[in-house]
C-alpha cells in the first residue's frame, strides 16, 4: 500500500493520477472533506477518474495511526501532502496542528516501521529572503505558515542522523498546473490570470512593488506534475529512484525564477490575445508577500534527482489541454 495524505487536494490528487499512470492503484487516500471558507470548490471533483483502493478522513486516519491499526499493513511508502496551506491562516495553534504535530505523528510512524517518508514542506520558509538555499541563515518565514513548516524541517533535520529509511522534506515553490480551481484566493495565479482573460480579457496584475517594476515580480513557477515525479523518485516508485536511503530537506523547483509578465505571455499564447491592467498592491499582503523566488536546487541534484525540469510555456499548455475549463 502507498498512503498519500492530502489526497484530493490540488498537488496530492495530481500525484494519485500519475501514480495510476505508473501502474499503481493500491492507495489509502487521505484527506479531509470539511466545508472550508477559502475554498471555492468542492475537492472531490478532483479525484474524477482516479483510482484508489481506500479512503480515509484526515482525524480518522490520525485515531488509526495512534490506535496501532496499521500494524499488519505493508506499507511502501507514504506521501505526505496533507497540511493547512491558506497562507493566510493567522490561527496559529490550528496551524502547528496540522503542519507540525500531523507531520511528527507520521514521521515516527515511518521511522518505527522504517516506511520511506516524502513530505510537503514550501519556500515560505525563506520569506523575504533573496537567497534560496536550504540552509538556516536564509530562513525567516513572514508568515505562520511558513513558520510551521520551517519548524518541522528543523525536526526532521535534528533526527537526520539516526534515520534508517528515506526521509525527505520537498520545500515546494509556486505550484501551478490541473486541478486547483477550488483553492480560490491560494490558486496559482495561472489559475486566477486565466478567469480574468477569459471573463474580462484583461489580465490584472499587481503594480510594482519591492523593488520590482510593474508585473516584473519574479517567481520560480514549478508544474505540478514534475513535483509528483519528484515524490515518486524519492519514495521509490520509479524505475530510476535510489537504491540507497536518502535523508535530506531539499528545494523543489525549477532554479529559474520567470516574470508575471512571462505567465501572462504563455497563457496568451493558450487562450488568445487580451490586455495587461496594473493593479494598486494589496494592504493585507504587506509584510508577508515574496515579490521574488528561485529555487537553489543543488540539493536536489546531489540528492540524485536529475530530470529536467518542464518549462512554463510547456506546462501551461499542458495544464490547458488535460482541463480546457480551468
Amino acid at each position: 500500500m502507498i498512503i498519500v495524505t492530502g489526497g484530493a487536494g490540488f498537488i496530492g490528487s495530481n500525484l494519485i493520477q500519475q501514480l495510476n499512470r505508473a501502474g499503481e492503484r493500491n492507495i489509502l487516500l487521505v484527506d479531509n472533506f470539511a466545508p472550508s471558507p477559502n475554498l471555492t470548490g468542492p475537492k472531490f471533483l478532483n479525484l474524477v477518474g482516479a483510482q484508489f483502493c481506500d479512503y480515509m478522513d484526515k482525524h480518522e486516519f490520525r485515531a488509526a495511526l495512534k490506535a496501532g491499526d496499521f500494524e499488519n499493513t505493508r506499507i511502501r511508502a507514504i506521501l505526505h501532502q496533507g497540511a493547512c496551506s491558506n497562507t493566510l491562516e493567522d490561527d496559529g495553534r490550528y496551524m502547528m496542528d496540522n503542519n507540525f504535530t500531523y507531520s511528527k505523528e507520521l514521521l515516527h510512524f515511518a521511522l518505527d516501521r522504517k516506511i520511506p517518508l516524502v513530505y510537503a514542506s514550501t519556500a515560505a520558509v525563506y520569506g523575504a529572503s533573496t537567497d534560496f538555499a536550504a540552509l538556516p541563515k536564509n530562513e525567516r518565514p513572514l508568515n505562520v505558515y511558513g513558520y510551521s513548516k520551517l519548524v518541522f524541517d528543523d525536526y526532521v533535520r535534528r533526527l537526520l542522523p539516526e534515520m534508517k529509511c528515506t526521509v525527505v522534506g520537498l520545500r515546494y515553490f509556486n505550484v501551478y498546473g490541473p486541478r486547483e480551481q477550488h483553492k480560490g484566493r491560494m490558486a496559482s495565479v495561472i489559475h486566477h490570470f486565466t478567469r480574468q482573460l477569459k471573463d474580462t480579457g484583461t489580465i490584472r496584475m499587481f503594480e510594482g512593488s519591492g523593488g520590482y517594476s510593474d508585473g516584473e515580480q519574479r517567481r520560480d513557477f514549478v508544474f505540478v506534475k514534475d513535483l509528483a515525479r519528484i515524490n515518486m523518485f524519492f519514495a521509490g516508485l520509479l524505475p530510476d529512484s535510489p537504491k540507497k536511503p536518502i535523508h535530506a530537506v531539499v528545494n523543489a523547483g525549477t532554479g529559474e525564477a520567470r516574470t508575471f509578465k512571462a505567465v501572462a505571455e504563455a497563457l496568451m499564447q493558450v487562450h488568445g490575445p487580451g490586455k495587461i491592467e496594473y493593479i494598486p498592491f494589496p494592504g493585507d499582503l504587506k509584510n508577508r508577500y515574496q515579490h521574488y523566488t528561485q529555487a537553489d536546487i543543488a540539493s536536489l541534484r546531489t540528492s540524485g534527482y536529475t530530470a529536467p525540469f518542464t518549462s512554463l510555456e510547456e506546462g501551461v499548455k499542458q495544464t490547458f489541454a488535460e482541463e480546457p475549463a480551468v
